[in-house]
């Protein structure tokens, strides 16, 4: 019965994994906690997802892993920790993807979002569903200053290959090799993110 109810809970539900395992090593101190609109930037990406229907949420952290699920506890999340978060991004998405394998073995889709994307909406994530469904494409990618990148939606068939990144791989080389498989999502603003004291000093003024 405890199976079925399992199951049930995630069945036809989006995955949606939030990197924040790096160590922010070119600002100095952790960007996940940076404030941000009386929050944090990685609370803030958090509360964005939390408002996706039928989805649930991964947040796999690394450096500084302590103090980030200390101010994280809220039931609804599942931390999965990535002890080999020093070798890139990759690592990350193995096991954030390994995490939602083991949470939920029929899903069907994830998301994979970053938390230093401030203007991030749950639209944006709502949007990459929606065209996913609508082309039938196996990827929706989000669009900005000519790129495409996160938040990106990958359907289960890409997820062995998701598993197979290796170094600072991340999930634009699998969306660059199935450029005929993949949507596009307007995200504006999504060029913006947080790797410098002078980012998110422009970002709060």
């Amino acid at each position: 019965m405890m199976k079925f109810i399992m199951e049930t809970r995630f069945q036809n539900k989006t995955g949606i994994i939030i990197l924040a395992a790096g160590n922010s090593s070119r600002l100095g101190r952790p960007k996940q906690l940076l404030q941000y609109k009386e929050s944090t930037l990685l609370k803030n990406t958090i509360s964005e997802v939390l408002k996706v229907e039928n989805s649930f949420i991964i947040v796999v952290t690394g450096s500084n892993r302590d103090l980030i699920e200390k101010e994280l506890n809220l039931p609804e999340i599942t931390f999965s920790f990535n002890s080999d978060w020093e070798n890139g991004m990759s690592s990350s998405i193995v096991k954030g993807i390994s995490q939602l394998l083991h949470q939920n073995p029929d899903c069907e889709r994830c998301i994979l979002a970053v938390c230093d994307q401030p203007f991030v909406t749950h639209s944006i994530f709502e949007n990459l569903i929606i065209e996913a469904n609508r082309t039938k494409k196996g990827i929706a990618a989000s669009a900005y200053s000519e790129t495409l990148g996160t938040p990106v939606l990958f359907h289960k068939k890409y997820f062995q290959e998701l598993l197979e990144l290796k170094g600072q791989e991340g999930a634009k080389k699998i969306i660059k090799k199935y450029t005929e498989d993949v949507a596009s999502v307007p995200f504006e603003k999504g060029h913006i993110d947080i790797d410098t004291d002078e980012d998110y000093f422009k970002l709060i003024s």
